[in-house]
């Protein structure tokens, strides 16, 4: 029995790719013993070169590596501020404190809830935790995998005091709609742009729409740095309470040996190592999310005429996807009942990793865990967390997670002949359904 792939596992398995080679449709599945389609290697995930290596080096003999002593990292803010159109940005640990310090800066804490999508990487969910706030789950949109924004204003309370969409797999939530709610309730909006960097709303790139945007350079991000973060704002003062916080409670226009503090935070900053990276990735983000785009249209010419299997819809106003993940649905009744979990296998075997994606995480133990600790006993009642858990239900997105299909951003790099043997592996499956079905 295949064992499955963790998010950052399947991002490994896309690079390395699979090592066999390709026949035809007609030929028995690599499953059972017959020919994969597909030979190559997909890209290999992170880009290196020569650039790299330089700059790199530079900062090492520098010896400036904090950012208080260097500049790199303040040339980073500069430059991605710039290619974003945000007025400011501010440089952090990673994405997960990207978010932290968004929620910090608008003072979240013991009481409040905040809106959120139950389709995304926990690390949504354990910012709000953090503060000792509660996460209010909105269901998803089966057909884009979004958060379901016309379902969003049924869940606000008195309580809610910010709405955080994510642009899941690089495409974008209902930003119309969204901020439309959030102007009309006087509610902020903090877009988790993790894993959309360069991807547009209406022509503006998201993570500027909202009061902030967040974004993470973690190794398997199209822009990356190992680890690292960014927030943008249009906010100037927003943006020096996101800099206080994330520097120990100590703001700019401090002078440096003064230890008096005038608010709380933590040590959340980017090192100078993690900055000169991103400058360098940028110089080539902009030629790879062109051909990530390319290729993503060309494979989902292909998959929509294929029974059973649904690429994930863009809204109107998602005028650029940055597809860090390729998303699509998985109907077994089109493939002769075939599991998923057999379909994914299959489809590794032809020499083309997958995954399942993310699990139901409004079900996740921990949830329940959190909830009934000690912290949040103090703060919240038991007629409060059962309300809570009576509520938590987003039947759209179990389906989802049961159908969810992904491809890395990696596997959209190579060739169109990629994107050929990609749905080639797909149809051989549909054609020999019936053969996996009695293996």
């Amino acid at each position: 029995m295949s064992q499955p792939l963790s998010r950052r596992n399947f991002v490994a398995a896309s690079a390395a790719g699979s090592v066999v080679a390709a026949p035809a449709q007609n030929a028995k599945l690599a499953l059972l013993g017959g020919t994969p389609v597909r030979s190559a290697r997909f890209p290999s995930w992170p880009q290196i070169g020569a650039l790299d290596e330089k700059e790199w080096m530079t900062v090492l003999r520098d010896k400036k590596w904090f950012r208080g002593n260097g500049a790199v990292v303040n040339r980073f803010e500069k430059e991605y501020a710039a290619l974003t159109g945000a007025g400011h940005c501010l440089a952090t640990m990673n994405g997960t404190s990207a978010l932290i310090v968004s929620l910090a800066a608008l003072g979240v804490g013991p009481g409040d809830e905040v809106i959120v999508p139950p389709y995304t990487f926990v690390a949504t969910i354990n910012s709000v935790l953090m503060f000792h706030a509660v996460p209010v789950f909105v269901d998803s949109d089966i057909d884009t995998q979004q958060i379901d924004a016309r379902k969003i204003e049924a869940a606000i309370t008195p309580r809610t005091r910010v709405i955080m969409p994510v642009h899941l797999g690089g495409s974008a939530a209902d930003l119309d709609t969204i901020l439309a709610l959030a102007r009309k309730r006087n509610i902020p909006v903090i877009e988790d742009a993790c894993q959309a960097h360069l991807a547009e709303w209406r022509g503006k790139k998201v993570g500027t729409l909202g009061v902030t945007g967040c974004f993470s350079f973690q190794v398997s991000k199209n822009l990356s740095s190992g680890e690292g973060g960014a927030v943008l704002s249009h906010d100037a003062d927003l943006i020096e309470r996101c800099h206080a916080f994330h520097n120990n409670g100590r703001g700019r226009k401090v002078d440096s040996y003064d230890f008096s503090y005038r608010a709380n935070g933590a040590n959340l900053r980017m090192t100078e190592f993690q900055a000169t990276l991103l400058l360098t990735g940028m110089t080539r983000i902009e030629q790879q999310a062109k051909t990530r785009e390319q290729n993503a249209q060309y494979l989902t010419s292909m998959l929509r005429e294929i029974p059973g299997i649904a690429p994930a819809k863009m809204y109107d106003g998602c005028t650029r996807n940055a597809y860090h993940l390729y998303m699509m649905r998985y109907d077994k009744a089109a493939f002769a009942g075939v599991p998923r979990a057999t379909f994914l296998k299959a489809l590794g075997a032809e020499g083309v990793p997958s995954s399942g994606g993310y699990s139901p995480l409004n079900k996740e133990p921990f949830l329940k865990n959190t909830l009934n600790s000690r912290g949040f006993q103090a703060v919240y009642s038991r007629d409060y967390i059962k309300a809570w858990e009576s509520n938590n239900h987003c039947p759209v997105n179990d389906r989802l997670c049961q159908e969810a299909v992904w491809f890395t951003q990696t596997m959209l790099l190579g060739p169109r002949t990629d994107m050929e043997q990609i749905a080639e592996a797909i149809r051989k499956i549909q054609k020999q359904a019936g053969d996996l079905g009695k293996a």
